[in-house]
């Protein structure tokens, strides 16, 4: 494998791994078994690339961790944490200190600094700020069938589990969406969001609903 390498470079399972000749690798970078990296791809000083990772066209920051991954003309920032099971598409920007979890993927989209996308979640065509919260189940819906649109979020936001959030639409610094909610309009600064049907308990009604026990003979 002829690729820049810097100083340290420890390689866990040369057999399993490839690196194209493009690549750059800087100091004190540990790459485990099962890892591909090509194209113009940067591994930047300190970061570590997990088992099972696919990486292209990717710059991946200082200390970042890629775990189980792929990743596909992106940008990762310095201290992040990427995975397992994550998706980064082409144009996803992840900036320092964010964590992106498991079965995440983020399209065309910017994760701002200390921001967590931590499960479960899709954020296409959007603009988050620093330190926000995007909860389990989160969809930025960006296509109408015809035409993609974008969303923009604020600081300091919390967007709860099970969200829907229809581009285009803009959510400002410091709001708080509850679990459950479908954004379609603009949300202001300091604003309490709740957008959900309230429970309806029908009582003594479950058994017409569910398949009768079939006893043993």
């Amino acid at each position: 494998m002829k690729y820049c390498k810097g100083k340290n470079l420890v390689l866990k399972d040369k057999r399993s791994i490839f690196i194209a000749p493009t690549v750059i690798i800087g100091n004190n970078v540990t790459i485990y078994e099962n890892v591909r990296i090509e194209g113009k791809s940067e591994i930047k000083d300190g970061a570590t690339i997990m088992p099972g990772c696919y990486i292209v066209d990717t710059v991946i920051g200082e200390r970042t961790t890629i775990n189980y991954s792929q990743t596909e003309d992106a940008f990762v920032g310095n201290d992040c944490y990427v995975g397992p099971f994550a998706r980064l598409r082409p144009k996803a920007v992840v900036c320092d200190k964010a964590k992106i979890g498991n079965f995440v993927e983020i399209k065309n989209a910017t994760i701002g600094e200390g921001s967590k996308v931590n499960h479960l979640a899709y954020v296409g065509d959007a603009d988050i700020g620093r330190d926000c919260n995007i909860g389990c189940g989160a969809i930025f819906v960006n296509y109408n069938g015809r035409t993609k649109s974008r969303t923009t979020v604020g600081d300091e936001c919390f967007i709860g589990s099970n969200c829907n959030v229809i581009a285009p639409v803009k959510i400002e610094s410091r709001a708080y969406i509850c679990a459950g909610t479908t954004i379609t309009d603009e949300v202001h600064t300091d604003d309490f969001v709740i957008g959900r049907v309230r429970q309806t308990v029908k009582e003594n009604r479950a058994h017409e609903y569910l398949k009768e026990k079939k006893e043993n003979k």
